[in-house]
């Protein structure tokens, strides 16, 4: 009897023992998996998370360049605008004046023709008006209806044909059938303003001026380099924050920008060498790939303005432009 009770007894004592080491063999397992499949699912976001807004804060980082102070200081201002053009200068190396010409009476009479048309346009027609008239003697005595024929494709060709006629003229009866190499002569001449006139030094005499065209105005006011709005302003105000001697390559750099890249409706901004130095950035498209698109001329992969262009442009990748009637 005795032992029956000590055998109950310890079957009693390992059947409770039993069921709780069972019971935790089951739960353990279950707390086990719960753990590792929330730790995978947190990881997992966390890897989904972290990239996207490292990647966002680098998109707003790429589109928004810091922009200079309004408060610039005329010594900031000094710096910031020479080293514009120090980048512009490695951009565009090859920046030449982009209207054809062999002499200076052909440049003289290219710029009065470049008035509200483009250089393209003008280099396709001065071949056929330089080859039947070459010389300042040979046009003041053409016949206006023969010269407005040749002229008509640049637009305007009636008060264009009166204004190289007279420069004409005027170089016969005041200078001997030369071009003058001082501003102050060359303005007197019909259809030559200061900004043809400097055109003409820089380009033809190596005389130091400052082109102020529509490109030029644009930029310049961008930049905030002047606050001006008439051209003999702009020019003093820009000429006094570079040294002389770089004045006329200062007009190539600019022109050449203003026709590539920083255009009049919409900048492309997102493809500027110089958008940390612009207070205007985000005026045009600052998406990267948007921007590309809205390149021209070479930097698009298009010809450029001119026939016969130096060959410095052709050497970095620059393509002539077609004649008239091509293509």
């Amino acid at each position: 009897m005795k032992k029956a009770t000590a055998a109950a007894k310890s079957t009693a004592t390992v059947k409770p023992a039993a069921v709780k080491k069972a019971a935790v063999k089951k739960v353990a397992p279950a707390n086990k998996t719960a753990v590792k499949k929330v730790a995978p699912a947190n990881k997992t976001a966390v890897k989904k998370v972290a990239p996207s807004k490292k990647a966002e804060a680098a998109a707003v980082t790429a589109l928004k360049p810091p922009k200079p102070p309004r408060n610039e200081s005329r010594t900031a201002l000094v710096r910031r605008a020479r080293r514009i053009n120090r980048e512009l200068a490695d951009v565009y190396p090859y920046a030449h004046p982009e209207l054809d010409f062999e002499n200076p009476f052909q440049l003289v009479v290219a710029t009065v023709l470049s008035a509200q048309t483009t250089d393209l346009r003008v280099n396709q027609t001065t071949p056929g008006l330089f080859a039947k008239y070459p010389t300042p003697e040979d046009l003041a005595a053409a016949d206006p209806e023969d010269v407005e024929e040749i002229l008509r494709p640049t637009g305007f060709f009636r008060a264009k044909t009166k204004s190289v006629i007279g420069l004409s003229k005027a170089l016969i009866e005041q200078f001997d059938g030369e071009v003058p190499g001082r501003l102050e002569d060359l303005v007197k001449l019909p259809g030559v303003g200061r900004k043809t006139a400097f055109v003409v030094l820089g380009n033809a005499f190596g005389r130091p001026g400052i082109t102020v065209d529509t490109h030029f105005q644009r930029l310049v006011r961008r930049w905030r380099w002047t606050e001006a709005t008439e051209p003999d302003k702009i020019e003093a105000d820009v000429g006094a924050l570079f040294p002389k001697s770089e004045w006329t390559m200062l007009s190539h750099h600019v022109i050449f920008h203003g026709r590539r890249i920083c255009h009049a409706r919409k900048p492309a901004c997102g493809a500027c060498p110089i958008a940390p130095l612009c207070p205007a950035y985000g005026e045009g498209e600052t998406d990267p790939e948007k921007a590309k698109k809205l390149l021209k001329y070479e930097k698009g992969g298009f010809p450029g303005q001119r026939l016969n262009p130096p060959q410095a442009y052709l050497d970095a990748g620059g393509r002539p432009a077609p004649p008239l009637g091509a293509g």
